[in-house]
């Protein structure tokens, strides 16, 4: 039975997925297109970390960061062997939730034009591509996206 829940991002199973998603993003992007928090940024006052998980094994991470009004929707990614399996929509969902339940107005984020299936993923989710926001510097592959929650 998959479980979304608060977690640690420094605890081995999370840490061991948001460093495989860092390397991933530095493979991918030019170091001024890397957006991601880093493991200790993830552990700040204003962010709300989650993990999913099967039993004991860690399949996916995501968190929100609390910006005023709105959330950010940041680390999202999922083991690669638990792809398919609903991890990152019910991480998101939980995300959502949290995000609501916190009285945000609406949700925003950035992915890269690369990353197809994370820009389908929050498409299905109700997310639309918004223009850019926060400290984002206008770059050529990151896509912005938003959705309200009221």
């Amino acid at each position: 039975m998959l479980v979304v829940e608060l977690a640690d991002p420094r605890a081995d199973g999370p840490r061991q997925l948001l460093e495989a998603s860092h390397a991933l993003m530095q493979a991918s992007f030019p170091p001024e297109e890397n957006y991601f928090l880093d493991i200790e940024a993830l552990c700040a006052d204003n962010i709300r970390f989650f993990a999913a998980r099967e039993g004991k094994t860690t399949l996916g991470t995501g968190a929100l960061a609390l910006m005023g009004a709105y959330g950010e929707v940041k680390s999202m990614f999922t083991d690669p062997k638990a792809r398919g399996k609903g991890v990152a929509a019910a991480l998101l969902r939980q995300i959502e939730d949290q995000a609501r339940e916190l009285g945000l107005s609406h949700l925003r984020l950035e992915t890269g034009d690369p990353l197809e299936a994370a820009v389908r993923l929050y498409e299905r989710n109700g997310f639309v591509r918004c223009g850019i926001f926060g400290d984002y510097e206008p770059n050529k592959t990151s896509v912005y996206m938003e959705k309200p929650l009221s």
